[in-house]
């Protein structure tokens, strides 16, 4: 496998590997069963063995468990180790009922995860989100708090404004910005990529394949019980629009002898220099190809042909992005 190039993470942040491991399907998400934990383990010892040091996890990801696994996985390893943890989400029965950024909640919840992970200290720490119900002030300040008492290194943000991070970057210096970023969801493109950069963030990028909908394995109609159906871009016309959409990217992926989804990491990987695309797996088996997309270049041609069929707008229907 090709070594992992490093990037820095903010402007003066720590170098780290410009392709992260997300963990979140490691553990029951959406109330589905929980992948088996000791590939789950391989797949992290593989990673970092690899040169991917960047894991990212949230504290919600299956109510704790998603941590636990991970502190087991780098213990004895943890200096090779560049954790990211999310927080603010509240679950009820495996759904979603709000966000607590409460000071006082963020000052519980770091000490249930650095008691999860194992550690005494969190690389990246970020709301998951960011709503009006507290300050952006308050938010920031308290994690910087949690900076000053040796509990968080760097402080990052997670699906918010442009305004939002101008605020936060101003109470302290923001380090990451994670969002969903893929050629199917292109809105950070207008605003909030473009301060990013002026303000030497670097950006996480999740959900590269736009929830399969990239991954050229998708058919129309998606079966009854996928999550998928809650969003309107996989239901009806719009799946049927959308995967036309996705045969340009699957041809010029078989003249370029790869799969969508390499083509769909590369993409992104290819959107700035500081751009680290964030790939859930939860087996060793995907680590190759992932790395491999790391190696993928485009001719002028092939990128053209990609933001041309997938401008803002050319995708039909919304996901959980659109708020």
């Amino acid at each position: 496998m090709s070594e992992i190039t490093k990037i820095q993470l903010g402007q003066n942040g720590p170098m780290v590997s410009k392709l992260g491991l997300g963990c979140m399907r490691m553990s029951s998400i959406w109330g589905g069963p929980a992948p088996d934990e000791a590939e789950s383990i391989a797949t992290i010892h593989q990673a970092l063995d690899s040169g991917i040091n960047f894991l990212n996890t949230g504290d919600f990801y299956g109510a704790g468990h998603n941590e636990m696994l991970i502190g087991k996985a780098i213990k004895g390893r943890r200096d090779e180790a560049f954790i990211s943890v999310k927080f603010g989400a509240i679950f009820h029965n495996g759904q979603w009922i709000g966000l607590d950024l409460r000071p006082v909640a963020i000052k519980n919840f770091v000490n249930y995860s650095l008691t999860r992970l194992g550690i005494e200290t969190i690389d990246l720490y970020q709301p998951s989100r960011i709503d009006d119900s507290v300050p952006v002030e308050d938010i920031i300040g308290t994690i910087a708090g949690l900076v000053e008492e040796g509990k968080v290194r760097h402080i990052g943000v997670s699906e918010i404004t442009s305004d939002q991070l101008r605020t936060a970057n101003s109470v302290y210096p923001i380090s990451a910005l994670e969002f969903g970023y893929s050629l199917a969801d292109r809105q950070i493109e207008d605003d909030l990529l473009p301060v990013a950069k002026e303000l030497g963030i670097s950006v996480v990028a999740f959900a590269n394949t736009a929830e399969g909908l990239l991954s050229g394995d998708l058919q129309a109609p998606v079966s009854a019980n996928d999550y998928r159906n809650h969003f309107s871009r996989f239901q009806g016309e719009n799946l049927i629009h959308n995967l036309e959409k996705v045969e340009v990217l699957k041809q010029i992926a078989r003249k370029k002898d790869c799969t969508p989804t390499q083509l769909a990491i590369a993409w992104v990987k290819e959107q700035g220099r500081n751009i680290m695309p964030l790939v859930s797996m939860s087996r060793r088996s995907r680590l190759p190809e992932n790395i491999a997309a790391m190696d993928i270049v485009f001719t002028g041609d092939e990128m053209n042909i990609l933001n041309a069929t997938f401008a803002k707008g050319a995708i039909h229907g919304s996901t959980y992005l659109q708020r």
